[in-house]
């Protein structure tokens, strides 16, 4: 770099300067020969990308619509089937009510008046009323059937209000005698034009039977009404008392507005039919081909005669939501959404043409040529004119760019040097950079050193608030896994524990909500015939529970095994638990002490979940009884204690309230119901088993939502007293 006068040869300034001077006439240069060569060939090019961005307009526009198809076309078939099948699990619901009722009836006909039911009255057409038919041959005076008349006819205020708030056209009841009541508004349907009363082979209709042969909740087919000829499907539900059929529940729901839904559907290449599970086409708009609706005599199913696409399609819209498909089917090609109806089993499927589909990007290449051919004509006019435009905007570039590479090589390069050795300096100390008078130019090298400025502050800062928090997070994480470790110390762990027992077997389990929780478990002998048992939930978490938590398991297994009766302990233990209870904690405690010889034991329960019991060969169940206060709620209080006897075979299952407040995802409690649904799955497996079974349907529940609460079981299975020389003979 050398220095003549003013003129610096080889610096940053003089650089600059020929930068911008060499590029400005290499740019007009380059510029004035290649606008020159491309004013010739611009029209082919401009020609040949046009066809290149017709071609990616037809694509882009092709996946577009497949795109917003698949999308609208799925959401819209999943809507149309949740609300379709909506409308059915009403019906559902609804159906099983009546049959909850009717079973309660028959079980207990004492506790009932005989009421009435009176046969159709054409003059109350238009109103609300339950009516009595009979087949053909049915004597209504015999006694029995009189009896059993009597008896559902208490129902009709029940049928009426069914029928009243809930859109069925229908609701009734029938008998195996061939007699049945309805409910409906239609008292006109009931007769003949000659006024006699029309005949309903009650146990000859499709749902009398359909439910009769299941044995449980039945959905019909599409049938015809007996009275009135409309189309519907009928819910029917079959009751029993002790294995024998006494009552067949059910209720009608009309399909008019179904099928004139589907009917409107057939328009821009479109149409929805429903598919029954028989694959038979039971709605369509369509009047013949492969999806008109026939007599089920004559209908084919499609997985089995529309070709293996269109089988495939429906067996798995069967099953769940599927996806937009291009399926084939006489020759046309569709897209294709189909979602179920679980509660009947059917299908709807979404159709739309993908000619009509493509009709779209067909219409867009069109309007796009047309554009082209304007543009072409506009762009031949206006190029003349840019040449001789550029050439003089050529002429000022270059004027204006040597005066600015003077300018700006001069203005650009002190501070920037003095920027460079700045932070050549402070990359050695690690100091920080701070803004100087040199670098308040104005642009973007104020801008620049400003930068610079901050981010260095920021940096020291963020260094030094880094090095404090990962030091605290280290010291926490270590803490709280040595109070993890302490904790999981605290209670057994070992199984079997009392291998050398076999007048019992006993597992728990724990599974905190966080790091460490407040729910503890234990068991020891206190003698060598009892077993002391425990399960408690301290209310908090974290640290501090778990704390309370190993202090309230040490003192009540020291007061039990000093010879201090259930009651006796907890009074003292929770005397002691007050004292420093600074904090306001609590514990629930269930502790039981249970006299392995005999199978008596004496139990507490502070506030604690009710423990659930089962007896040999029979099933869990919660025993209910009055609680005591929690520990450390109040102090001197008496703790009511309660016998009770174990016989073999026996079990007992105590838990947290983690078990039954476990919440998915929309706050639903998993609640007692699930949980002795869950224990009575397998009532003999062994403890560990019942465990395992019950945390497993936890987990289903939940299906991943946080837990919040600590997971706490255990399980004791009393064998009873073992024979010595029994025991010794069989080890032999």
């Amino acid at each position: 770099m050398r220095k003549i006068k003013n003129l610096v040869i080889g610096g940053i300034e003089n650089k600059i300067f020929n930068l911008v001077l060499i590029t400005t006439i290499l740019i007009v240069a380059a510029y004035t020969i290649v606008i020159s060569y491309q004013a010739k060939n611009l029209h082919n090019l401009v020609t040949e990308t046009n066809g290149k961005q017709k071609e990616s307009i037809a694509s882009i526009s092709e996946m577009t619509m497949d795109n917003v198809i698949s999308n609208s076309l799925t959401n819209d078939t999943l809507m149309k089937a949740t609300i379709a099948d909506n409308v059915f699990q009403e019906v559902e619901n609804n159906v099983r009510i009546m049959g909850d009722y009717t079973q309660v009836l028959f079980e207990d006909p004492e506790s009932v008046s005989p009421g009435e039911a009176a046969l159709p009255d054409a003059s109350r057409d238009g109103t609300v009323s339950v009516q009595l038919f009979a087949e053909e041959g049915v004597d209504l005076s015999d006694p029995d059937l009189s009896a059993r008349l009597g008896l559902i006819a208490n129902m009709s205020g029940m049928l009426e209000a069914v029928f009243n708030r809930s859109s069925l056209d229908s609701c009734f009841i029938g008998l195996p005698e061939g007699v049945f009541l309805i409910a409906d508004d239609r008292a006109g349907d009931k007769f003949n034009e000659d006024g006699s009363l029309k005949s309903i082979p009650v146990t000859q209709r499709p749902w009398y039977t359909g439910a009769v042969e299941k044995k449980e909740l039945y959905f019909t087919d599409v049938e015809t009404d007996a009275f009135n000829g409309q189309v519907g499907i009928v819910c029917a539900l079959p009751v029993y008392l002790d294995g024998k059929l006494v009552a067949v529940v059910g209720a009608d729901l009309f399909l008019d507005s179904l099928q004139e839904a589907v009917d409107a559907s057939d328009q821009y290449g479109g149409f929805i039919c429903i598919v029954n599970e028989q694959g038979h086409v039971i709605f369509s708009p369509k009047k013949e081909g492969l999806f008109q609706v026939r007599l089920s005599s004559e209908s084919e199913d499609l997985r089995a005669s529309g070709g293996e696409d269109l089988a495939a399609f429906v067996n798995d819209s069967m099953k769940e939501l599927t996806p937009v498909r291009l399926v084939e089917a006489e020759g046309v090609q569709y897209y294709m959404s189909g979602a179920p109806m679980p509660t009947v089993g059917w299908t709807i499927l979404s159709s739309v043409s993908k000619e009509e589909a493509d009709k779209p990007t067909a219409m867009m290449e069109e309007q796009y040529d047309s554009i082209l051919q304007e543009a072409v004509g506009s762009y031949s006019d206006e190029i003349s004119h840019a040449k001789s435009t550029i050439l003089v905007l050529l002429i000022i570039v270059f004027v204006l760019s040597i005066i600015s590479a003077l300018v700006l090589s001069k203005r650009i390069v002190r501070p920037l040097n003095t920027m460079s050795k700045t932070l050549e300096k402070l990359s050695a100390t690690k100091e920080q950079f701070r803004m100087e008078d040199i670098y308040r130019t104005g642009d973007e090298i104020e801008v620049l050193a400003e930068k610079f400025a901050s981010l260095s502050a920021r940096t020291i800062h963020y260094v030094r608030q880094v090095k404090k928090i990962t030091a605290e997070k280290e010291r926490i994480k270590l803490e709280l896994g040595m109070a993890t470790a302490i904790q999981a110390s605290q209670l057994p762990h070992l199984f079997p524990a009392f291998p050398d027992r076999k007048e019992f077997d006993i597992y728990a389990s724990m599974t905190p909500a966080k790091e460490v929780g407040g729910d503890f478990y234990d068991f020891f002998l206190v003698d060598d015939d009892h077993l002391g048992l425990v399960m408690a939930d301290v209310a908090g978490k974290g640290v501090p529970a778990a704390l309370f938590m190993m202090i309230a398991k040490i003192l009540i297994r020291n007061r039990v095994q000093n010879g201090e009766s259930p009651g006796e302990a907890l009074g003292n233990v929770n005397n002691q638990l007050m004292e420093g209870n600074e904090a306001g904690l609590f514990v629930t405690v269930w502790l039981a002490v249970v006299e392995i010889s005999t199978g008596k034991g004496i139990e507490v329960n502070a506030g604690h979940e009710h423990p659930v019991l089962r007896r040999a060969d029979g099933e869990f169940e919660l025993v209910k009884y009055r609680h005591s206060l929690a520990l450390a709620a109040m102090a001197d209080v008496r703790f009511k204690e309660r016998e009770f006897q174990l016989y073999p075979g026996d079990t007992l299952f105590v838990y947290t309230d983690g078990v039954a407040e476990a919440a998915n995802s929309e706050n639903e409690l998993y609640g007692t119901g699930r949980m002795l649904s869950i224990l009575n799955r397998n009532p003999d497996a062994e403890p560990e088993e019942v465990l395992r079974g019950v945390m497993k349907g936890i987990n289903g529940f939940v299906d991943g939502a946080e837990q919040f609460d600590d997971i706490t079981m255990l399980c004791f299975r009393y064998h009873g007293p073992v024979n010595e020389d029994t025991s010794v003979n069989e080890n032999t």
